[in-house]
């Protein structure tokens, strides 16, 4: 029998919801501190990442630049995250979509060189795995994603087997509204903490109140960046709406320049994307931008031209100076960060592996 332990944990993004929906369900009395109005998305560049990010779980792809060790937790997460929305199906009365039904990397012909050296620096990485990058002809791409064609001649394609894609803004809904008995501290902004208490002021209480615990989580990832030497990494992303347009897998456009993705969502939606920009700032979505994006997408899907403009978002990724996650445990503390633009794909892998460290696991 497990012993029902108080948790206090800062963050409510995709940290600290999956944590709080984790712990709750083991039993555990869990309760959440975020600066958030509310338990929604705000898109206005202050909320949380996760709500902003595309939700693509690409072991494969993101081998491109970053370690083994990377792609191995992403394979963890996607057959976590497989049982997680099986589970929030059966609780929820809108269950978040989720697939892993492969992704795609295209290019143009001109672009080829740049693509097969990206697509080597990948098939070396993922020698250990039997999912490896397959080639794909014209006419086998037509039968895969008749909508994805070049604007100015066939597009090079290789298909990424067993990759996904996570609906996040549905995901974080659900998470939060099926976790059994939590408390929600909303305009609770953590001030401080340490082992096994947390500080937070809010909008009824300006000065710092503290609260004890039996173990305090910190994932609060770049609002953590008082105690961890966190730093933001811009993300922009636009929301279109085309109707009559079917993609069923995420695409990854190789360019020189660009490293473009463009997700299906449920409802006619895409989200389009670039991966990441070193800067800290906020503000909203530049011309040049939302033009490179755009521009992109249309040139592989020639259909999105009377797409319509839903959303312009952006928002910061949290990074560590080294670009890698981190797993911090002492009695009475977990702290995770770093999760950079992998936030989706190691999610439940470094929880699962912070929960079991701590003792805290099912």
């Amino acid at each position: 029998m497990v012993t029902s332990l108080r948790i206090g944990i800062a963050g409510a993004g995709v940290l600290g919801r999956l944590a709080a929906w984790q712990l709750a369900r083991l039993g555990h009395q869990v309760s959440v501190f975020d600066p958030a109005e509310g338990p929604g998305p705000s898109f206005d560049g202050q909320g949380a990442a996760g709500f902003t990010a595309a939700g693509m779980l690409s072991p494969l792809a993101e081998l491109d630049a970053a370690e083994t060790d990377v792609a191995e937790r992403g394979w963890h997460s996607i057959e976590r995250w497989a049982q997680i929305t099986q589970e929030l199906a059966r609780l929820h009365h809108r269950p978040p979509h989720f697939d892993r039904e492969g992704s795609l990397m295209v290019a143009h012909g001109a672009d080829l060189g740049a693509a097969r050296r990206v697509l080597s620096r990948i098939e070396t990485g993922a020698r250990q795995w039997p999912q490896q990058p397959q080639a794909l002809t014209p006419t086998a791409l037509q039968a895969l994603e008749p909508a994805l064609h070049g604007s100015a001649g066939p597009l090079h394609a290789w298909l990424l087997p067993g990759e996904g894609a996570i609906c996040t803004v549905g995901t974080l809904k659900a998470l939060q509204a099926t976790a059994p008995g939590v408390q929600w501290h909303w305009q609770h902004r953590v001030e401080a903490l340490s082992a096994g208490q947390l500080s937070s002021i809010s909008p009824d209480h300006p000065e710092p109140q503290a609260h004890a615990f039996d173990c305090v989580m910190d994932l609060r990832g770049t609002g953590a960046r008082a105690s961890t030497p966190v730093r933001g990494v811009r993300g922009e992303v636009i929301w279109l709406h085309a109707p009559g347009v079917a993609l069923r897998r995420p695409v990854r456009l190789l360019h020189p320049r660009h490293r473009v993705y463009i997700v299906p969502r449920p409802g006619d939606v895409f989200v389009v994307g670039a991966s990441e920009i070193e800067s800290e700032d906020r503000s909203a979505v530049s011309l040049r931008s939302a033009v490179e994006l755009m521009a992109a997408a249309h040139s592989v899907i020639p259909a999105l031209a009377e797409a319509r403009i839903l959303r312009l978002d952006t928002n910061l990724r949290p990074a560590l100076p080294d670009n890698r996650p981190e797993i911090h445990t002492e009695p009475g503390l977990i702290r995770i960060n770093g999760l950079y633009r992998h936030g989706w794909l190691l999610a439940p892998s470094l929880l699962d592996e912070a929960l079991s460290r701590a003792g805290l696991g099912a």
